[in-house]
């Protein structure tokens, strides 16, 4: 099976899952609106169009970027986050609805006039809907700073070194420049020696951050010895190469399974993404290769942008792992999937010698909004030392 057929499989799937997710919801939101009522041509409409405004803009994306496709995609974005609680609550009710058949225990207040409370029910839900979707979209607008604080037994020239990591931005439509100089001006109030971008810099097209020139607020960055990126699984769904070519003439040196010392006191190693074979049917290096002429006796660092088969990684005289990928599941409770797909979801672990740490990003995919965490720029702080 060709790459292209797996793609247009699995993009089928997803406009299937996705179609029957939102035929779910209107189905039971029309339940509550009387037969005969206008309200049930309005709801109609509305609930069509912001269900549908994600896929129309994306279409309309191949034809043009313009304000309508910008606006769209707000809109759509928005819905996705929405539509995913308002999933959770309506199962959660239905299941309740279940039980209540089996074993009733409802009270009769509820159950007295049907039509009356399933309106009232609606309202209820849509309300915590609205509040959650407005309280998540504050959280993910307003980054924090994670400090993390490591000793690596090796020597350097350095006996420290003050690390901005950031993973995870997604710069595009909806991470636009007001956002992102928010970002910077964290990663500038950490007066960093070093800023590494662990993948997903570039959410997927490299058009809208072209168009807004975000690549200048890129440049804004102020670090001693420079900015340094890998790819993540994003750069490749948007086109690697035109990604890494912007980011590179815009000042971030781009590790793609290479290595380079810095400051003749650490090696910094960044990997290919995981997903390279999948999109360019390549492999990306093993670690063997990667670190067969990196001189181990001074402190590694290495960047891998997917937190997967982490023991693959020790023993080999790396000493620090920065990883992002997951959002830890962005919005709860799909946390819990995550931490059930991955060894290390979100913070820190060491395993042998090596130190992991997986951020849950600073910026966010698909829905603008944040719930199961809030955004973080990471501050690591390395002391070298025997």
């Amino acid at each position: 099976m060709t790459r292209t057929q797996t793609f247009i499989i699995f993009f089928s799937i997803v406009i299937v899952v996705y179609g029957l997710i939102n035929t779910y919801i209107y189905s039971r939101g029309l339940q509550t609106i009387s037969f005969g009522s206008s309200l049930r041509i309005w709801f109609t409409v509305i609930f069509w169009f912001l269900s549908l405004s994600y896929i129309a803009a994306r279409l309309l994306e191949r034809i043009a970027l313009s304000w309508l496709t910008d606006g769209l995609v707000w809109i759509g974005s928005f819905w996705m986050g929405a539509m995913a609680y308002f999933l959770i609550i309506l199962l959660a009710i239905d299941l309740l609805r279940l039980v209540n058949y089996i074993v009733p225990f409802f009270p009769d207040f509820l159950t007295r006039n049907l039509r009356y409370t399933k309106q009232i029910v609606a309202l209820i839900v849509i309300g915590i809907v609205f509040l959650t979707v407005i309280g998540a979209r504050v959280n993910a607008m307003f980054p924090r700073i994670q400090t993390l604080e490591l000793a690596i037994h090796k020597n350097s020239p350095l006996k420290e070194l003050n690390v901005a990591l950031v993973t995870d931005v997604h710069l595009g439509t909806i991470i636009c420049n007001s956002h992102f100089t928010r970002i910077v001006g964290k990663i500038n109030s950490l007066h960093p020696d070093i800023v590494l971008f662990a993948g997903d810099l570039v959410d997927e097209d490299i058009e809208p951050v072209i168009r807004q020139n975000l690549g200048e607020t890129i440049r804004q960055i102020k670090s001693k010895y420079g900015i340094y990126g890998i790819t993540g699984n994003h750069e490749y769904i948007g086109g690697v190469e035109p990604a890494c070519k912007y980011l590179v003439e815009h000042g971030v040196t781009m590790l793609r399974d290479s290595a380079v010392k810095v400051a003749d006191a650490f090696t910094l190693v960044g990997r290919e993404d995981f997903s390279i074979r999948q999109f360019n049917g390549k492999q990306r290096k093993t670690i063997v290769d990667l670190m067969k002429d990196v001189d181990t006796s001074f402190p590694v660092i290495l960047m891998d942008h997917q937190p997967l088969r982490l023991d693959d990684v020790v023993d080999h005289g790396i000493d620090l792992q920065l990883s992002g990928h997951t959002h830890h599941g962005q919005l709860w409770p799909f946390n819990y999937i995550s931490q059930a797909v991955y060894e290390l979801s979100w913070g820190y672990k060491k395993k042998g010698r090596t130190h992991f740490y997986v951020s849950c990003g600073v910026g966010t995919w698909g829905p603008p909004m944040r719930t199961g965490n809030r955004p973080e720029v990471v501050n690591v702080k390395l002391k070298f030392e025997n």
